[in-house]
Order: C-alpha cells, then structure tokens, then sequence
C-alpha cells in the first residue's frame, strides 16, 4: 500500500465482491462526496454532531450484534477504529458487512436528520498506515481499523409536514422521496424502484 493515507483513497473507487451482498458495488467516501457532494456533506455534518455511533455486526450464528462506535471521517474515507480482541472485530474478521447508525441524539425533532450507512469493512493491516492515523487521531492503544466500503447511504429528515428520504447506491442517482400517511411522492432522481425502502422500512 505504499505507507501512505493518503494512497489508500486511491483504492476506494467501486469494488464488488462477496460479503456484501450478490453482486453489490462497495466504495469509498470520497467517491461518495464525488457523486453527491451535498448529500455527502449532509451526512458527514450529522455523524460529527455526536462522537459515539451504534455499529451493526453480525455474530457467528447470523444473529446482529450492536455496539457503540466512534466514526472518524479522515483522508478521503470513513474509518471505524476499535478496541482489539473486541467482539466487533471478530465479527468483522469473519464478515465484514456492517451498518452504522447515528446518534440519535437528544429528543424527537430529527434535528440534522437520521443517518445510516451500510457496506463492508476492510482491516487495515499495514503498520504504517495505522500508525500514521493514531497519530492524527490518538486512540486507545492497542486498535484495530477498518476502511468503510459503502453500498448504501440513507438519511432521513423532516421536511414538514413530510418525512423525507434520500437514498444514495454506487452508480445509481440520488432519490428522493417524501410521504406522509399517504404513499410516497417522487421528489427528484429515478422512479422509486428495486431496492429502495418504504420509509417506515
């Protein structure tokens, strides 16, 4: 990888791949931030509202498994640093999909919004790399650090009187969708499809 941060961002462009789903594009947060620049920034300001996220693992026997989670957005990427010997990388060294929600927060209001994103988490193993971003960051010794992949971002706010949702995938446009009790109203981007929730969902 060449010792450098910096370097890894030139990895983070589209990858498929098990683990992720059949057939599922995993990328990046700078390809994330490249495709929709505001949407990503959206998202990146409501992470940084709170430090402690709730990550979502699976266990051994398939069951999920959440955790608390400091998210750091740093050199063009999402990373998920952990303590060692902690369950959640054990999860993540045996499958590495994840979720990560946000902190709620205090309230009812979706103040900033309600984020989740979802993908697969690649361990980094290079000591160069790890010891450049403690230096940055300073965590608890000893950790371990993941490179976010996405293959979805969801946030969704209040935009009265609607409950509004964007949905972002690799190589797929932005869509947004508003409802009330109603059935949802196409607000910009495709026709609501394959593979985009009810909000409710």
């Amino acid at each position: 990888m060449g010792g450098s941060l910096d370097g890894m961002t030139s990895e983070s462009g589209r990858r498929t791949g098990s683990g992720a789903g059949s057939g599922s594009e995993a990328i990046g947060w700078a390809a994330v931030e490249a495709a929709a620049p505001e949407f990503a920034a959206l998202v990146r300001e409501r992470f940084g509202l709170h430090r402690h996220h709730v990550l979502a693992t699976l266990r051994k026997d398939g069951a999920p498994r959440l955790t608390g989670l400091e998210a750091d957005f740093r050199f063009g990427e999402l990373w998920l640093g952990m303590m060692t010997g902690s369950r959640k990388v054990q999860d993540l060294r045996r499958d590495p999909r994840f979720a990560l929600h946000v902190n709620p927060g205090g309230g009812t209001d979706l103040a900033g919004g309600d984020v989740r994103v979802s993908g697969r988490a690649v361990e980094v193993g290079d000591p160069g790399l790890k010891a450049r971003y403690a230096a940055a960051v300073q965590p608890p010794e000893p950790f371990e650090l993941f490179r976010a992949l996405l293959t979805e971002v969801v946030r969704t706010s209040v935009e009265a009187p609607f409950m509004k949702l964007e949905v972002w995938r690799p190589g797929r446009q932005l869509r947004t969708m508003r409802r009330t009790s109603q059935d949802p109203e196409v607000l910009a981007g495709p026709v609501v499809g394959e593979g985009v929730r009810p909000i409710d969902g």
